[in-house]
């Protein structure tokens, strides 16, 4: 199951995260979403558990709780939305 992490610190590592998860059972994958520029934390991360039983009791227990001054919002992550692309794109802008 992908876990969404909301509300961490700019310091907190994936290694934390793992940390923080393994707890609760197995954690296939624990990444902190960086800028692609600055390669700063953007305050989010997701979650990889592969027992959903697993997954389900660390996201009511850590939801809600504090890691490194910051209260955690944990839920499960909802499939990614198709965006329109973005950017300075010449394709059709003839403005």
């Amino acid at each position: 199951m992908r876990i969404f992490v909301g509300n961490i610190s700019f310091n907190t590592s994936d290694n934390d995260l793992r940390d923080a998860f393994a707890a609760h059972g197995d954690v296939e994958s624990a990444q902190v979403v960086t800028d692609r520029e600055t390669m700063r934390s953007r305050g989010f991360a997701f979650i990889e558990m592969p027992d959903t039983e697993a997954a389900k009791q660390a996201i009511n227990s850590l939801n809600g709780t504090d890691l490194q001054g910051l209260a955690l919002t944990v839920n499960e992550a909802k499939p990614r939305e198709d965006r329109a692309p973005r950017g300075n794109s010449s394709s059709g802008n003839r403005w």
